[in-house]
């Protein structure tokens, strides 16, 4: 500007304009990235979660197991488990533990925990969400396992429940 004029020049405006049309798509990319990144690592907790329950039920009912059968299975039964214990009168009370995949779509379902006892109680128990079954694979002889999570998460992989049927980016 020079001196006595006022105003700015169009130069001045352009510039300042350009400046702050740059602030204000930096800010918009940052709260952009920060929501997007909110929603994945929600998306990661509760596979995380997901994983851990599995796990838990899984290994509970292994650790009491004195028969555990995995082949030779009709899909959508993946697990089966048996074991017998003694009641207060020392007589035995036997059961057993089914494992099986429901509404699986896309090979995406919900691992379904099934208890018959011989005293008389039944329960079905829903154990985990999202978690991708390959029914192909009934033999178990390939080296991928034939359940895994829907997420990736390469610091979890017990031997059932592996990482990643969703695309990598995740």
């Amino acid at each position: 500007m020079r001196i006595g004029e006022k105003g700015f020049t169009l130069n001045e405006m352009l510039v300042s304009l350009a400046i702050t049309s740059l602030v204000a798509v930096s800010a918009l990319m940052v709260i952009h990235q920060t929501i997007l990144g909110n929603e994945q690592n929600i998306d990661y907790m509760t596979s995380v979660r997901q994983v851990a329950n599995a796990g838990h039920w899984i290994g509970r009912d292994t650790q009491m197991a004195q028969s555990v059968t995995t082949d030779n299975l009709t899909p959508p039964d993946f697990l089966l488990l048996s074991w017998t214990e003694r009641d207060t009168a020392g007589d035995p009370v036997y059961h057993s533990v089914k494992y099986f995949f429901d509404d699986v779509i896309d090979n995406t379902g919900t691992l379904m925990r099934y208890h018959w006892s011989s005293a008389g109680e039944t329960e079905q128990t829903m154990v985990a969400q999202y978690i991708c079954y390959d029914s192909t694979n009934t033999t178990h002889t390939s080296t991928k396992p034939p359940i895994k999570a829907a997420r990736s998460f390469p610091s979890i992989s017990p031997r059932f429940i592996y990482p990643s049927c969703l695309p990598s980016h995740y």
